[in-house]
């Protein structure tokens, strides 16, 4: 089996396909799997590809930037028509069996490529609110597999598309596979150390930084607590300059790193999590039954993420802070009330697992093998 995978941008593009990637694997120890990302260079797919062991290749399209009046967009048609050739000259190498996109920039040239080549595509959308890829494949491609009934309803709203099957959100190894107290050895926790994990994307989030280096602050006279915050590569330096400055940096319970790369552990371990409220870190947590502050990016499409995060609040399986609320000090208030209810922990842990889908990768794998057989 000979497959092309491409989704890139975030690491919310990437992470689906590379859990794809190690399902195909899985079940095919000896299939050929290439992906294909942007040349941006803040792609994630160009750092985190790689280290999975997979080939990486590259073309040249970016989506459009902001504001829209920006000359620099003009260059857009061209880069659409130069990212369309590179994808066929990529599939013309490689001579896949199967397509099969998560978003991104790239997902757009290769998948309408492989369609009008021949090649069974595919294309999977995490969010509720389907993305610019799914936007414009969603009548070339033969199959959407989503993880939202929303995302089924928004496709039929917008009228004829291929096929669309919910199917969950395809996991990484390792989530939910390893206990809490295997993890925390792992790490090195003692047994009555609270851990928090905190995080704001691939990327990183400026505002989510700024409050997570106030609550660090103040928690760096918890004895009882450790934290862990992934501040993206970035706003890396930024915020290390700032936490130095606050109690956090003299404090070895307080850590601060660019990206976690070693997610499904950290997870396993923590006893609270602060997260951004995208549709793959609400599966990982879901699956690992983790109890969540979310502060939903207000910069996504039709402000997705906070109806993401209010759909967990709404059956108390969260705790949402807005950023709008940040720098007035909610984060902190919100951990520290948390911090002082255990119980409260644990009915938002076990709440929220009842939106997991543990079966995601088996579903997924199902629907490309017809695919390929059909």
């Amino acid at each position: 089996m000979r497959v092309l995978m491409t989704g890139g941008g975030t690491a919310g593009h990437v992470n689906p396909a590379l859990a794809i990637a190690a399902t195909i694997r899985e079940k095919h120890p000896d299939a050929e799997i290439a992906f294909v990302a942007s040349t941006q260079p803040r792609d994630k797919a160009t750092d985190l590809v790689p280290r999975a062991g997979y080939p990486l290749h590259t073309v040249h399209i970016r989506g459009l930037l902001r504001p829209y009046w920006k000359p620099a967009n003009l260059r857009l048609p061209f880069l659409m028509i130069k990212s369309r050739r590179e994808a066929a000259e990529l599939i013309r190498r490689f001579e896949p069996d199967l397509i099969v996109g998560t978003g991104g920039y790239a997902c757009w040239p290769l998948c309408s490529m492989g369609k009008r080549m021949g090649i069974p595509t595919a294309i999977h959308e995490s969010n509720a609110i389907p993305g610019k890829a799914v936007e414009r494949l969603r009548k070339e491609v033969d199959l959407i597999l989503v993880n939202f009934e929303e995302t089924l309803r928004r496709l039929d709203e917008k009228g004829k598309h291929c096929p669309a099957i919910r199917v969950g959100n395809p996991m990484m190894a390792g989530f939910a596979t390893v206990s809490r107290e295997e993890a925390r050895r792992a790490l090195g926790l003692a047994p009555d150390e609270t851990y928090i994990l905190s995080f704001g994307g691939s990327l990183g989030a400026e505002f989510v930084n700024d409050a997570v280096v106030r609550l660090a602050d103040a928690l760096a006279s918890h004895p009882s607590v450790r934290l862990l915050h992934a501040a993206g590569k970035r706003d890396y330096d930024r915020i290390r300059a700032d936490w130095d400055q606050t109690a956090a940096g003299g404090c070895d319970r307080m850590t601060l790193v660019d990206y976690i790369y070693d997610m499904p552990i950290q997870m396993a371990a923590a006893d609270l999590v602060i997260s951004r409220a995208g549709a793959m870190s609400i599966s990982e947590l879901a699956l690992t039954g983790k109890a969540t502050v979310f502060v939903p990016s207000p910069y996504v499409a039709e402000n997705h993420q906070y109806k993401n995060a209010m759909a967990l609040v709404d059956r108390d399986a969260a705790v949402c802070v807005e950023e709008k609320t940040l720098a007035e000090g909610a984060l902190t208030a919100a951990v520290l009330s948390l911090l002082a209810d255990p119980g409260k922990r644990e009915a938002l842990g076990n709440h929220i697992r009842s939106f997991a889908c543990p079966d995601a990768n088996e579903r997924i794998y199902d629907c490309l093998s017809g695919l390929i057989k059909a």
